[in-house]
């Protein structure tokens, strides 16, 4: 069982959407341990992306009401988001895990998402072309190595290709696992045809 945890560079830039495209892609199971926030989970909209799916979709360690911060979603729940309290699933199976947000965000006043990662997980980063993302991008990986961590491979959510992936590639040396156009709808089809144009990358971490 190999385990694969995606993360992203700042929130919103597709990190549920690449967590159905390698979940499918890698016939794996999916968990995000700490939800905040929505009125559906991640957890259902990759049931929705992925109809039909035989693996398993594990629960969330924690499931927080208010769309902030883990940690401040909890403080306002009353409860305190305990480490050592999130156990990931028992599975003999691929298993993808989904971060919330970007690698430092808060879970509790002294750890980030960033310590939920185990060393063995091949670290998937999720980038998008907003202004300011090579600077997002370059920051994450730098963090994890900080921590003794290697970035295995970015998946790009709609970015101009415009030199942009090139730059990170040569300053970084973190291969591209492939590049998402904007779409105006993310369908179930569209994740097999992504998991398809995918796999043979992913496959290699």
């Amino acid at each position: 069982m190999t385990s694969y945890f995606i993360t992203g560079i700042g929130t919103d830039v597709g990190k549920t959407v690449v967590a159905a495209i390698v979940t499918r892609a890698l016939n794996a199971d999916y968990w995000k341990p700490i939800q905040s926030g929505l009125t559906e989970t991640d957890r259902g909209t990759i049931t929705d992306l992925l109809p039909d799916y035989k693996e398993t979709f594990h629960p969330e360690a924690y499931r927080l009401k208010t769309p902030m911060s883990p940690h401040k979603a909890a403080e306002i729940d009353g409860i305190t988001v305990e480490l050592e309290k999130i156990k990931r699933p028992q599975t003999t199976n691929n298993l993808v895990i989904e971060g919330a947000g970007g690698l430092l965000v808060p879970i509790n006043n002294e750890n980030t998402i960033a310590d939920l990662i185990a060393p063995t997980d091949k670290i998937i980063l999720v980038s998008s072309g907003y202004l300011g993302s090579i600077n997002h991008t370059l920051l994450s990986i730098e963090l994890l190595k900080s921590r003794g961590l290697s970035c295995a491979g970015i998946i790009y959510n709609h970015v101009a290709l415009d030199g942009t992936i090139e730059i990170i590639e040569k300053m970084s040396g973190v291969a591209t696992i492939g590049h998402m156009e904007k779409h105006e709808e993310i369908t179930p089809i569209l994740i097999q045809e992504y998991a398809d144009k995918f796999r043979q990358k992913l496959q290699s971490l």
